[in-house]
């Protein structure tokens, strides 16, 4: 059960969604045992945002959680971060130097009306 959250300063066209969501699917894959069969990718765009105290610049704020009974290997996580930065600078126009990725796994996870 990943989910990826992409909130960004910028307005997150269509096009880029369906891009992002692509890269999303494949970069998710770094995590033993996930794909894009069960990711669910959210975005919002145009969320006010200030990074280092100016909201001048566009910024962006990912999140990717996963369902793991146990921990995941943090080489997972590195290996996604460059994806994900490089995306949404090709996609939205971000400095990576303006994007933060937060990455959490965790056994508390519903799906389908019952919990894992």
């Amino acid at each position: 059960m990943p989910v990826i959250r992409t909130y960004a300063s910028t307005p997150i066209p269509p096009e880029a969604r369906e891009s992002l969501k692509a890269t999303w699917g494949k970069a998710i894959e770094a995590v033993p045992g996930k794909s894009e069969q069960w990711l669910m990718c959210i975005f919002e765009g145009d969320v006010p945002m200030y990074h280092a105290g100016t909201d001048d610049e566009p910024a962006a704020f990912v999140t990717v959680d996963v369902f793991a009974r146990s921990e995941v290997d943090p080489a997972a996580w590195q290996q996604m971060t460059p994806q994900i930065c490089d995306a949404l600078h090709d996609e939205l126009g971000i400095d990576p130097a303006r994007i933060y990725v937060r990455y959490a796994a965790g056994p508390d996870f519903g799906w389908n009306g019952m919990n894992f």
